[in-house]
C-alpha cells in the first residue's frame, strides 16, 4: 500500500501557467492593443473635435442672449467672462469694441445702467469651459473673420498653435480651419 500511495503522490497537479503561456498570452494582448488602440485614439480625437464645436455653438447662443438684453455684444476684452460674470464699465470708455455699440461713449452712468441689464450668467457652470485639450477658448469682437456682425469663437486645437489646420473656429460652415484662406487674415 506504501507504494501506491507514492505512486499516487508522485503525479503533479498543475496550479499556474508556465512562463510560456504567459509570453503567448501577453502577445496576444499586445497584437489586440495596436489594432484596436489607433481606433480608439481616433475617435477619441474626433468626440474632442465634435465638443469644441458644440462648445462653439453654446457659446454663440449665450452670446445671442446676452447681445439681446445689453443691445450689443461684450468686447473682446471683456470677453467670454462676461457670460458668467457682469461686465466691467470699461466697454463705453472709446475702445475699438465699443465703436460699432449702440451704447453711448464715455456716459459712466450710462455704463452703469447697461450693467444692471445684464440678466446672467448666460451659461449653466461658474467658471467658463476650456477646451478638451485645457487651453481657454478665443474671442474677438469686433470680428475680423465673420462677415456678419458676430464675435470670433475659436480654439487652438490639440497642438495649441494658432493658425494652424486643427484650429476649431466659428467661421467656416464646418467648424475647422481648413484652406479657405480665412486663417492666413488672423496674426
Amino acid at each position: 500500500m506504501m507504494k501506491r500511495q507514492t505512486k499516487s503522490t508522485v503525479a503533479v497537479v498543475r496550479k499556474g501557467f508556465t512562463l510560456t503561456e504567459l509570453l503567448i498570452v501577453m502577445a496576444i494582448l499586445v497584437l489586440l492593443v495596436s489594432l484596436v488602440g489607433p481606433r480608439l485614439l481616433g475617435s477619441k480625437a474626433k468626440a474632442d473635435v465634435n465638443s469644441v464645436k458644440t462648445q462653439i455653438g453654446m457659446f454663440q447662443s449665450s452670446l445671442e442672449r446676452y447681445a439681446i438684453d445689453m443691445n450689443r455684444f461684450p468686447s473682446s476684452e471683456q470677453g467670454l467672462a462676461a457670460l458668467v460674470a457682469v461686465p466691467a464699465a470699461d466697454s463705453g470708455e472709446g475702445d475699438s469694441a465699443g465703436g460699432e455699440d449702440v451704447e453711448l461713449e464715455g456716459d459712466d452712468e450710462d455704463s452703469a445702467g447697461s450693467g444692471s441689464s445684464w440678466d446672467g450668467p448666460y451659461l449653466k457652470t461658474e467658471t467658463l469651459p476650456k477646451d478638451p485639450w485645457g487651453n481657454s477658448y478665443r474671442y474677438e469682437f469686433p470680428a475680423t473673420h465673420n462677415k456678419i456682425n458676430v464675435p470670433d469663437i475659436w480654439s487652438f486645437g490639440p497642438d495649441g498653435q494658432e493658425n494652424t489646420d486643427d484650429d476649431v473656429v466659428s467661421w467656416t460652415g464646418d467648424g475647422t480651419s481648413g484652406d479657405k484662406g480665412d486663417d492666413s487674415n488672423a496674426s
